[in-house]
């Protein structure tokens, strides 16, 4: 369904730069960029510009950390998502919201991470699964991925959070018949 939808080769750059951050140790404002274009965020915006005005090297001393945070087996996926989520809180466009940054986080590991949209959002909502905007939200929505793969049917038990965060974004709305608004 999902590769239906978006076509065969959507994810080729997240792919890209999952393979570069694991072979460089963090992302930079150009991979940064196509995360952008691959989640289809707006960079019209005031903290694109700041963003760009960050050097670099500040950029990936950041992400460097988150990916360090994301990819500690050492933890829970969920306080590792909230390290990690931290770590980006710094840099412009980071500060509040968690599209862009978890698919930054998802690139730094993608077996371990997964993207929020509100689609997911809503399927979850649809689940019964409640999912609140108060702050740290996104190693909540790991921990609620986390905790339905823990308890999944085979095959979808050796499923990672991105393939559920696949399967949330491919429900229809109101699946579970529940109002999703």
């Amino acid at each position: 369904m999902y590769t239906r939808s978006a076509g065969v080769h959507y994810d080729e750059v997240l792919d890209q730069v999952a393979q570069r951050a694991h072979s460089e140790g963090s992302i930079g404002k150009a991979d940064i960029g196509a995360l952008l274009l691959w989640k289809r965020l707006r960079a019209d915006t005031r903290w694109a510009s700041a963003l760009m005005a960050t050097a670099d090297a500040e950029v990936r001393r950041a992400t460097a950390a988150a990916m360090t945070a994301v990819l500690d087996a050492s933890v829970s996926l969920s306080e590792a998502a909230r390290a990690g989520r931290g770590a980006l809180a710094g840099l412009p466009g980071f500060t509040r919201g968690d599209a862009l940054a978890s698919v930054v986080l998802t690139a730094a590991a993608p077996h371990r991470m997964a993207v929020y949209d509100r689609r997911a959002h809503a399927s979850l909502r649809s689940l019964g699964i409640p999912l609140t905007h108060a702050p740290a939200r996104y190693s909540r929505y790991i921990a609620a991925l986390d905790h339905l793969l823990a308890h999944a049917p085979s095959p979808a038990h050796a499923w990672t959070p991105r393939d559920l965060d696949i399967a949330l974004y491919c429900l229809p709305p109101n699946s579970a018949g529940t109002d999703s608004a």
